[in-house]
């Protein structure tokens, strides 16, 4: 069952973004920087409708959405040097298609397990302030690689 902009968060956050929110967009979906202290660098690619599956997309509008993806993905190593990209879509709460694309790292919070586990470390301070520190030129990537996106 969707949701209405009242009751959906990614439909909230769509409707109003926070400054430094929304990376890119057109008319068919968002890049979202997602506010995660231990995970800087992780981005959401979110279908701006609601749409509960991939395969309710056309064959067109899945290759564009994973375009994306790709494109996110490739910035973030380019800029974060991960040692792992994890690309994630539950939608379990949201009737949104959206990805998660998490840069990782063997000394993160929950290395080597999902970072949605429980966690297993504190990042380090001074590591977290130096990742959160390539952001702005990991946003810069994303938008120069979406450049050429159809």
């Amino acid at each position: 069952m969707a949701r209405g902009v009242d009751t959906c968060d990614l439909c909230k956050l769509l409707a109003a973004p926070a400054d430094g929110v929304v990376i890119w967009s057109d008319d068919r979906l968002s890049v979202i920087a997602v506010d995660d202290a231990e995970y800087p660098g992780f981005t959401r690619v979110v279908w701006n409708a609601h749409v509960k599956e991939m395969t309710d997309l056309g064959a067109a509008e899945r290759g564009h959405v994973m375009a994306v993806v790709f494109a996110v993905e490739a910035a973030q190593r380019a800029v974060m040097a991960p040692e792992k990209i994890n690309l994630a879509s539950f939608g379990n709460m949201t009737p949104h298609v959206h990805w998660h694309v998490i840069p990782r790292y063997p000394d993160d919070a929950h290395f080597p397990n999902s970072s949605f586990a429980t966690a297993a470390r504190a990042g380090a301070p001074e590591v977290l302030a130096a990742r959160r520190a390539l952001v702005p030129a990991l946003h810069a990537a994303i938008i120069e690689r979406l450049k050429v996106q159809p």
